[in-house]
């Protein structure tokens, strides 16, 4: 019988690996703000060659390497072509707009990927009356649909619109390692299409903390300027880098057991009377299931599952969300589906 705590709310309480709490120890340091930190630089070459870009840069977190990127591709004031159920928009305290001072136009989408079309209409017209355009963001994978991958094949046409309207292209890049593990295809390919974008350590790679901003030389050295305006200038900060260089060079191929135990989970799930999963957007690491026939709300389901010491998290009325993740294992997949049977009957 397992006894342990079954964490399923996110990939970001992944634990790092011991090699990686040993490479902290022996990293060698320096002064980061003056770009002294030789493990920080190792990192960021690292990082900057992986996805095809000319440099990067490291940040404490995903939220604050969306905030650093939407103020240095964008000027205050102008407008930011966001998809409706992005992470920027609903999860980062709002600041785009409380801090950044842009103004958010949504576009909504079946499965996080907005339509060219959608975009094109979105952009305001060069008029008195609206904010200038300036910025088009992508979330890849996506959070709320569901860890849905939008694809090169998707991505291209919008970096067109992009171009045309002499606009940015942004991507949130958070899992990208997930959609290019899941497609089977190069990082690269789905970076090759935006100006710059992030991606997080500290998710499915196993990081305890840190995001890395990629992009030209001049963005990333207007980056740095505005980490440091955010309070984000870190000194012996090669204690954050060295676990990163070990997750781009051993913890990438690895994501692909996560994909196999969500698709694992999500079959299962599937078998249980009153749970409605839409099996078509596990692509990834992310459920996200419906219990609205299950008889009890998503707060009561989520209670219950606590007291047999598994987590999860509610996605509002009706939905629940689990993430599957390095040290989830089939057998607590198993566990997982046993209890929810169990709470169903």
């Amino acid at each position: 019988m397992i006894k342990e705590i079954i964490d399923l709310r996110s990939d970001t309480v992944t634990l790092p690996t011991k090699e990686m709490k040993q490479a902290i120890i022996d990293a060698k340091l320096g002064d980061d703000v003056f770009q002294e930190d030789p493990t920080v630089n190792k990192l960021e070459e690292l990082a900057a060659n992986i996805t095809g870009k000319e440099s990067a840069l490291l940040v404490s977190s995903g939220t604050q390497a969306n905030l650093i990127s939407l103020m240095t591709n964008t000027n205050h004031g102008e407008q930011v072509i966001i998809e409706a159920q992005s992470h920027i928009y609903w999860y980062e305290v709002g600041g785009i707009s409380g801090i950044a001072g842009l103004f958010p136009k949504i576009v909504k989408s079946d499965m996080g990927a907005p339509n060219p079309v959608d975009i094109q209409t979105a952009i305001s017209p060069n008029d008195i009356h609206f904010p200038k355009p300036s910025l088009i963001c992508l979330e890849n994978t996506h959070n709320r649909h569901g860890g849905t991958i939008i694809t090169p094949k998707q991505i291209k046409p919008i970096s067109k619109i992009a171009k045309s309207n002499k606009l940015k292209l942004y991507m949130d890049g958070a899992r990208i390692f997930n959609a290019a593990v899941a497609l089977g295809i190069d990082v690269k390919k789905l970076t090759q299409y935006a100006d710059n974008l992030m991606f997080c350590l500290s998710k499915g790679l196993s990081c305890p903390v840190g995001s890395l901003i990629v992009g030209s030389t001049n963005f990333i050295s207007k980056a740095r300027k505005y980490r440091k305006l955010l309070g984000g200038g870190m000194r012996q900060a090669g204690i954050i880098a060295a676990p990163g260089i070990i997750a781009l060079e051993k913890m990438i191929d690895r994501l692909k057991d996560d994909h196999n135990n969500a698709k694992h989970l999500s079959n299962q799930l599937a078998t249980i009377p009153g749970i409605s999963i839409d099996k078509k957007r596990v692509q990834t690491n992310i459920i996200i299931f419906d219990i609205t026939n299950f008889k009890m709300s998503e707060e009561k389901f989520i209670r219950e599952l606590k007291k047999e010491k598994i987590l999860a998290l509610s996605l509002g009325k009706n939905n629940i969300r689990m993430v599957t993740h390095r040290g989830i294992e089939k057998e607590h997949i198993d566990r997982t589906i046993e209890i929810i049977a169990n709470i169903s009957k």
